[in-house]
């Protein structure tokens, strides 16, 4: 494998409105690849917009979810990637001839789509239906996969597409700063996304805190070292609907050490090198080759009693 250069963004998305978000994804994705990036990802929903979803009805949600790949978004998609030769990679709804909806997340390169996942843990709508497979790929010469969000947090998921053979996870989100039985956990308050520019220290400080970056350092580069992969995070900025995120796009290589991040308010990317040799000198790689499946096959292949949740309405998926 080559060195690959990919960036990662950031962008306060317009509810429902894909026209304009897909002008930011073209905006950025011109200029990721005027840098040299071979690759751009966008966040959960960056298409759709993803807060205002917990609003709407079925019928509402089949007018805005999109069939893929025939739908408009992902033919503009693979125009913008074919115009600037760089892979893109975002989320929107998805729909299918049996009217049922998923929560989906793309990767599109100058001649269409290369990949398609279905978040397996969705939330934020009663009509969502949820994925029932991983998503494995080639990119640039690289072997790639794709989790959504809460996807993330069960650990078993990211460890199962570093077996399929994934060396880059993408792991679009829409989190922090939202509600959470942990300790210093909530909402940020949006009066002070309006008021930035006069005093940028309080929102940062809320911004990098418990309620946000905090949080994320104690977890996502733990999936990334224990995997030996490079993890590719990307979150909105600014307003969701009524919900304030805090950005902080970042990607992790597989020492768990932040290689890129958006440290802007701004609708921004960040970009980094990803060099193959990593792969093999984090102990994580290691690690891997050290497993003894046997002793513990049934014990993580038993059934449980799931406590799937799949409506977010006031309050974020639980941190």
């Amino acid at each position: 494998m080559d060195k690959l250069k990919i960036s990662t963004a950031q962008f306060e998305n317009k509810s429902g409105d894909k026209n304009y978000n897909l002008g930011v994804i073209e905006k950025l994705s011109q200029k990721a690849s005027g840098e040299g990036a071979n690759v751009i990802a966008f966040h959960e929903c960056s298409i759709t917009g993803y807060t205002f979803a917990r609003h709407l009805s079925k019928q509402q949600m089949l007018d805005l979810a999109e069939f893929i790949p025939e739908g408009d978004s992902i033919q503009r998609l693979t125009q913008i990637a074919k115009e600037n030769n760089i892979a893109i990679l975002a989320g929107l709804f998805e729909k299918d001839e049996t009217d049922r909806l998923f929560k989906a997340y793309v990767c599109v390169d100058k001649n269409g789509l290369v990949a398609k996942y279905r978040k397996l843990h969705p939330f934020i709508n009663p009509h969502l239906t949820a994925g029932d497979r991983y998503c494995v790929f080639d990119l640039w010469g690289w072997k790639c996969g794709i989790l959504i969000c809460y996807d993330n947090n069960i650990v078993e998921n990211v460890r199962a597409t570093k077996l399929l053979g994934a060396d880059i996870i993408f792991m679009p989100h829409v989190t922090m700063c939202t509600p959470s039985t942990r300790p210093g956990a909530g909402f940020v308050d949006p009066k002070l996304w309006t008021n930035r520019e006069a005093d940028p220290t309080s929102l940062r400080q809320e911004f990098d805190g418990l309620k946000g970056r905090s949080w994320l350092m104690k977890w996502l580069p733990a999936r990334a070292y224990d995997n030996a992969v490079y993890v590719v995070f990307s979150n909105p900025v600014g307003m969701d609907d009524d919900q304030l995120k805090n950005g902080c796009s970042m990607i992790v290589d597989p020492f768990g050490d932040v290689i890129a991040e958006c440290r802007t308010f701004d609708d921004s990317y960040s970009i980094a090198i990803l060099t193959p040799e990593k792969l093999t000198q984090a102990g994580g790689h290691r690690y891997i080759q050290a497993r003894r499946p046997e002793l513990y096959r049934d014990i993580i292949g038993q059934q449980h009693q799931s406590e799937q949740k799949v409506v977010w309405l006031n309050s974020n998926e639980s941190q």
